[in-house]
């Protein structure tokens, strides 16, 4: 069972909570920062490059990625490029394709070629990762977000999509995989044993970080103290109408005699 000072994969943290995002800020475990349109409308949030100037004043000396949400190619690229002047560590999310399935590759090699530093995400499949990486121009830097949370849902085994994956981008030193979505703390350890450059988690998820190869006979013993301390704050109790248990013990007690 790894530590977690033996784990390899990069953490980044993924939300839309100033509050958490400063508290990750000062944890140097965390390597970079994610968020999404669906994320900060969850939290709230109504104005774009406020919220972006607020995580920036936070965050100005790791990896922080924003979503371009216009759903047309062109407005795409004019966004994107906006976004990308926000800061030297912003990163541009550019969805795999639009909403009618058109492939945004065309785009991404664009955006590329004129510097901008690109993750490209909601990817699903290997074959997705592999017919994209020719677009990230030669010296740049780029993210590739595989939902492997999203493939767990379907019920189908994301390590070996992930793996796959991980090989596909051995040739591609200008970009690093994500492992987006994850539903546990497990993912981690998965994304890690595969050789997943990064694994990007929510704050519920990243609040596990410190159990990491527990003893479990002490986690064991602390889940139930954890069950009897609740009942005693709560204020438990159950009136015993009528002595069932001790009479029972007491007739195999005299059938024993």
């Amino acid at each position: 069972m790894p530590s977690l000072k033996d784990l390899k994969v990069k953490l980044f943290a993924d939300g839309a909570n100033l509050d958490m995002i400063s508290r990750m800020a000062a944890n140097p475990l965390i390597k970079g920062f994610t968020t999404n349109p669906t994320l900060m409308r969850k939290a709230g949030i109504t104005d774009y490059r406020g919220f972006a100037r607020d995580v920036l004043n936070i965050v100005n000396d790791r990896p922080v990625s924003f979503e371009v949400f216009s759903d047309d190619f062109d407005g795409m690229e004019l966004q994107a490029r906006e976004i990308a002047s926000w800061g030297e560590n912003v990163f541009v999310k550019i969805p795999i394709t639009n909403t009618r399935g058109e492939p945004s590759k065309p785009l991404i090699k664009r955006l590329s070629e004129a510097g901008v530093q690109i993750n490209v995400t909601a990817l699903m499949t290997a074959e997705q990762v592999g017919g994209i990486l020719d677009s990230f121009v030669e010296g740049t830097r780029n993210f590739v977000s595989l939902f492997a949370g999203r493939i767990a849902d379907t019920g189908r085994d994301p390590m070996p999509i992930v793996k796959r994956a991980v090989e596909i981008m051995r040739s591609s030193p200008q970009a690093e995989l994500i492992w987006a979505s994850p539903r546990e703390l497990l993912n981690v350890i998965q994304a890690d044993e595969v050789g997943c450059h990064i694994i990007t988690a929510t704050d519920d998820v990243l609040k596990k970080l410190e159990v990491i190869g527990k003893d479990l006979d002490v986690f064991s013993l602390e889940t139930v103290h954890m069950f009897w301390q609740d009942a005693e704050k709560a204020g438990y109790t159950i009136e015993i109408s009528q002595p069932a248990v001790a009479s029972s013990t007491t007739a195999v007690q005299h059938r024993t005699k």
